[in-house]
């Protein structure tokens, strides 16, 4: 019980116990999809002109990898992927879409748990927070990763569902009240995304251009009291008005269907701009050392980097973990944090910003200890 740390809240004169990100683990699937999906993506398009362009886009997205339980096909026939998962003209039903997810997501998490090397945490997990808006199943990942990694049977269970690429940071948040409230908790937190179940078979330039973005990956990580780690101080969410419309994420009959408009990168740096004080809690932008972005594409990192007047280097995690992964929506903010988690020095003031459906930008201030 010694090394629980209280900080003092001055506002009511409490001690409040500080919530720490202890440890983070990631894992992809096997198989890196990016290079033939930009070929197979440019023959969707209907003449050499659009195939032309879209190539050119493709090389400036800054994403060089992207991984999948899809393994590319080997031939020229019909089929994408070795699985005949997407066959041109007969992709699958969100029916078919949900049921790999049910047998492929847990084969990821468990890996990204067995990573995290728990050891005698293992049988302290009381909470098990997963985020995840690519599939959905009952029962779920939560009560298949008890039995398949060998978790507490007692621990209490939250799925948050549907929330895209911000949901991490509100998962964290979750985790941040729970161990403020009970300083013995351990709870593990598993950001989980298979991106790649929902690939649309269209001839729309825009659509498909998206599609270059998305990838597969996990994040698990472990939040206690115990001061290692990233010292958890607080959350901002900045809700921009009149903007739902910019990123949308509906069920459809074929998966599910993403909508990206080409005015969010714009958008995200006139909010974040704006609302800069209230982010930092009118802090200045040179006090934070440590800057965790979701790198949701090439031009939301730009934005952000714009917003905030930023040296090119400050970004530079986020640009590495778009070039190595994609956007793994929810997971592709806390791949950052497990890179600033082995890298920070001590005592450095972060910010972690993750985008989403609202739009929204979800914020995490943070603060490097001992590792």
């Amino acid at each position: 019980m010694g090394w629980f740390v209280r900080a003092a809240d001055g506002a009511k004169g409490l001690n409040v116990t500080t919530a720490y990100i202890n440890r983070i683990a990631t894992s992809v699937p096997p198989f890196d999809v990016h290079e033939p999906f930009v070929g197979f993506a440019a023959s969707l398009l209907p003449n050499n002109a659009h195939a032309a362009l879209f190539q050119r886009l493709a090389k400036k997205t800054g994403i060089e990898h992207r991984y999948s339980f899809l393994g590319p096909a080997t031939g020229q026939g019909a089929a994408l992927d070795r699985d005949e998962f997407y066959i041109r003209g007969t992709f699958p039903s969100t029916a078919a879409r949900m049921r790999y997810f049910e047998a492929h997501a847990p084969i990821l998490a468990a890996e990204a748990i067995e990573r995290l090397e728990l050891g005698r945490d293992r049988n302290r997990i009381t909470h098990i927070i997963i985020t995840s808006c690519t599939g959905f199943s009952a029962p779920g990942l939560d009560l298949e990763l008890i039995e398949r990694s060998n978790l507490p049977a007692t621990a209490e269970r939250t799925l948050i569902g549907f929330m895209g690429c911000y949901a991490a940071i509100n998962a964290f948040k979750l985790a941040h009240h729970i161990v403020r409230s009970e300083p013995t908790a351990h709870v593990l937190t598993l950001n989980l995304e298979l991106c790649t179940l929902h690939l649309q078979e269209t001839r729309q330039i825009e659509k498909i251009l998206s599609f270059l973005l998305w990838g597969d990956g996990c994040a698990a990580s472990l939040i206690t009291a115990e001061p290692s780690g990233l010292a958890i101080e607080g959350f901002r969410a900045l809700l921009v008005p009149e903007s739902r419309e910019l990123i949308t994420w509906q069920v459809g009959d074929s998966g599910f269907d993403m909508y990206l408009s080409g005015q969010v990168p714009a958008t995200i740096q006139t909010a974040l701009r704006s609302g800069v004080g209230d982010i930092l809690g009118n802090k200045p932008i040179n006090s934070i050392d440590l800057w965790a972005v979701h790198p949701g594409g090439r031009t939301v990192v730009d934005a952000v980097e714009r917003a905030f007047d930023l040296a090119p280097e400050a970004l530079w995690i986020s640009r590495e973990i778009l070039r190595l992964f994609g956007n793994m929506s929810s997971a592709t903010v806390v791949f950052v944090l497990a890179e600033l988690l082995r890298s920070a020095q001590p005592n450095a003031a972060g910010l972690a910003i993750s985008f989403g459906p609202g739009l929204v930008a979800e914020t995490m201030r943070f603060r490097s200890g001992r590792h």
